[in-house]
């Protein structure tokens, strides 16, 4: 059999629907400046679907933090792996304010989120460990758990209990190894919003001897007093042992960060393969960085407006009946029930009627029957933005109650 083949025959459960879907529901273009309003097919659209979390995107003292970097270094600054050529003081000086913003020893930068914590989870267990993680854990933890030689044991989503029997599970062979146990969690996960049970994860450490490693792509910059995470939330900084961000979200960039005791990012600096064998974070990046973090850290009012915007479009549109789940972050699902043909009709009615664009998710991300429209609320959003949105959300629910995308897809079949 020619490895190719499968391309042909078995693209995958979302690759099936590209013909019909690419270009509109997956892989649509939105042009123009970023911001809460954009173009997409020509027409103006209210967007609710960029991780622009505090609106740093398009501010102009970041575009401009961003082309000075770009103008004084160039994009191929500094050339080469930092371990090798590629070492600058200013990829330094933003581990050493990232660290002393999110409260630990030190910090290490990583080129992409994703690549990092692949890299991190393969760098700090060998095949005496056991990993035990959240069964909702993000696509790049689970990427990263395949590369572990080891036992790893999934707990039901945020189910304590189990975490406690798998926990029980993973002494026992540790017992036996020598090895250590990992557990991994979200601080807030990106699809449902809700927040990873750490106050009570932690609680088990007075019972079991284990090391917490948390991906806070979602609570870096929103979640906390100062927006210094999810940990930061729970008060809970000194028990988190590996903290994970990104500049994705919040920060507007490219990027990611992992924040522990000196010893620790020591180690992961001499052993995360990602890193050793892959190019420096180039200068505008890391320039751009600095200056977001400065943002961040000096001027609460973004964070401010997007809690604004947040309890607004959240409670208003619960008002309406609408089922946002147990989100506790600025993360917005609406759940609806129906399967992709009504998913669809939803989607298009929302962007080509209300010029609403926000995600769409159906199976198989997520059960049979069931449909999640996310909502990502940011600092530039304005209450009109809501109460139109609101209003919207609240139509295409009685529209979906009263069956008319159904009667609709059956008069386009019949056609």
């Amino acid at each position: 059999m020619d490895v190719f083949d499968k391309c042909e025959s078995a693209i995958g459960p979302l690759g099936q629907y590209a013909n019909q879907a690419e270009g509109y529901y997956v892989f649509p273009k939105l042009e123009g400046e970023l911001s809460n309003k954009m173009m997409f097919q020509g027409k103006e659209r209210l967007v609710w679907s960029l991780n622009n979390y505090l609106g740093l995107a398009n501010n102009p003292e970041v575009r401009k933090a961003d082309a000075q970097g770009a103008a004084d270094w160039g994009m191929a600054y500094p050339m080469g792996a930092r371990m090798m050529s590629g070492q600058t003081r200013y990829h330094e000086e933003l581990e050493q304010k990232l660290a002393a913003f999110v409260n630990r020893e030190s910090a290490y930068l990583l080129n992409y989120g994703y690549q990092g914590m692949v890299s991190i989870i393969n760098a700090m267990v060998d095949r005496k460990d056991v990993i035990v993680y959240d069964s909702e854990a993000h696509a790049c933890i689970i990427d990263g758990m395949r590369l572990h030689f080891g036992k790893r044991f999934v707990y039901p989503h945020n189910n304590m209990e189990n975490l406690e029997k798998e926990l029980r599970r993973a002494t026992k062979i540790v017992d036996k190894t020598g090895g250590g146990i990992l557990v991994i969690t979200e601080g807030v996960y990106g699809m449902a919003g809700d927040l990873g049970k750490l106050d009570e994860i932690v609680a088990f450490k007075e019972k079991y001897n284990f090391r917490l490693l948390i991906d806070d792509a979602h609570g870096f910059g929103t979640m906390g007093p100062t927006g210094a995470g999810t940990d930061e939330h729970f008060g809970l900084q000194d028990q988190v042992d590996l903290y994970f961000g990104t500049f994705a979200k919040s920060m507007a960039g490219i990027g990611a960060f992992v924040a522990s005791k000196q010893s620790v990012v020591k180690y992961l600096k001499y052993n995360m393969r990602s890193q050793i064998y892959a190019k420096s974070l180039p200068m505008p990046m890391v320039i751009g960085a600095l200056k977001r973090l400065e943002m961040l850290k000096n001027e609460p009012e973004h964070r401010k407006n997007l809690w604004k915007i947040v309890n607004a479009l959240q409670s208003g549109l619960r008002a309406k009946g609408l089922d946002l789940g147990v989100t506790a972050s600025p993360v917005t699902p609406v759940f609806l029930k129906g399967g992709i043909p009504e998913a669809t009709q939803i989607t298009y009615d929302l962007r080509e009627n209300y010029n609403i664009f926000c995600s769409i998710v159906a199976y198989p991300v997520i059960p049979k029957g069931q449909i999640l429209l996310r909502l990502i609320p940011t600092a530039i959003h304005t209450l009109e933005d809501v109460e139109y949105t609101v209003k919207a959300f609240a139509e295409v629910k009685q529209k979906l109650d009263n069956q008319e995308y159904k009667l609709e897809m059956k008069a386009m079949t019949a056609e």
